[in-house]
């Protein structure tokens, strides 16, 4: 009965981490995206239209709504009421730092994974 109810017990190994991962995202989701919606600042009356510097961090955050709009919230990404080039230009340099960065640790690590001797984490390897 033992050995029954430990096989029953939920999904181990490679499918447990993706469940788990996948709902730290959906709760990261639910909580974050109103933060990024604040502090983004994005149809804010009384306030100057956004240029460069506004653009860049709404660039840089619009990645991270991603599973805010998953989950089925609808966030703003991109201020409407802007002063033109300056802002795009800036939105463009943000979106695409973010994602230098990402997928930039996203090939070290895959890198480092690929070179780890066999039997050895990547963690474990000395640099």
């Amino acid at each position: 009965m033992a050995a029954l109810l430990g096989k029953m017990s939920g999904p181990s190994g490679p499918l447990r981490r993706l469940l788990v991962r996948l709902v730290l995202l959906a709760l990261a989701a639910y909580f974050v995206g109103p933060l990024l919606f604040r502090f983004a600042g994005l149809g804010e009356p009384g306030q100057p239209p956004p240029g460069f510097a506004r653009g860049v961090l709404h660039g840089a955050m619009m990645p991270c709504t991603l599973p805010t709009l998953l989950v089925g919230r609808d966030l703003p990404i991109y201020e409407r009421n802007n002063r033109g080039r300056l802002y795009n230009l800036g939105y463009t340099v943000g979106v695409n730092a973010c994602g230098a960065i990402f997928f930039g640790l996203l090939y070290w690590r895959l890198g480092r994974r690929k070179t780890a001797q066999p039997g050895q984490s990547a963690e474990a390897r000395p640099t």
